[in-house]
């Protein structure tokens, strides 16, 4: 798949980010590496990456602060890299706006083929002709990955976004979980329903800053629905 995007792989371990390079090399992309996450912020602003690969534990600055700080002014995909496999930490990287996680150890393939698929889903809402979509004081432009909310633009991650409009093109019917992770994740990945609802929390917290009542709802053993 030839390719000029460049992956910006954030690991402190030599070895990992290597494998990392080696494998999204194989694949077209370019990469650049750094070992610790001191100029972590500054070099997505600097480099403009397509992806973020960003290790949870590294020196000098944890992976969770850099994706809460590029998350002030960037919507770059970020995967996060973790050794911890109980679910609050998983939760805890989603909460800070990472758009996927994997566990170590990893297939580098799988995290290849991650990156890809998110890109992939980027580069067709990028290219599909404008679309809006309204509800109330709501607006969602699907082309230019924009919401307004009484007309005050809200910084949405891609997994928001993509959320949000399937609840606003069904307004008032109920999403269950399995459901809303088709329309989020198109790779037929595995996860988990507490990870819908971490990324819905913070989604309703977006929102609520701009409207009373609720705009989305949750309908407790089932779903969500906006109404």
């Amino acid at each position: 798949m030839p390719t000029e995007q460049l992956i910006l792989i954030v690991e402190d371990e030599p070895k990992i980010a290597q494998i990392l390079v080696d494998f999204f090399q194989l694949e077209g992309f370019n990469t650049a590496v750094l070992h610790d996450g001191r100029d972590a912020v500054k070099q997505v602003q600097a480099l403009n990456p397509a992806a973020v690969i960003l290790d949870v534990m590294l020196p000098h600055k944890d992976g969770l602060t850099i994706c809460r700080e590029v998350r002030e002014f960037s919507q770059v995909p970020i995967l996060m890299l973790t050794a911890r496999v109980d679910e609050i930490d998983r939760l805890s990287g989603l909460g800070f706006g990472a758009d996927d996680y994997i566990c170590k150890p990893f297939f580098p393939r799988e995290v290849v083929a991650r990156v890809k698929a998110t890109l992939k889903r980027n580069q067709v809402q990028q290219q599909s002709n404008s679309k809006l979509i309204s509800y109330k004081n709501l607006q969602l432009d699907t082309d230019k990955f924009r919401c307004l909310l009484e007309q005050q633009e809200i910084e949405l991650t891609p997994v928001e976004f993509r959320l949000l409009g399937a609840l606003v093109a069904k307004p008032g019917v109920v999403l269950s979980r399995d459901v809303l992770m088709t329309k989020c994740y198109e790779d037929d990945r595995i996860v988990s329903h507490r990870t819908i609802d971490s990324h819905m929390k913070n989604l309703r917290s977006k929102l609520a800053v701009n409207t009373q009542p609720p705009l989305v709802h949750s309908v407790y053993g089932v779903g969500y629905k906006v109404e």
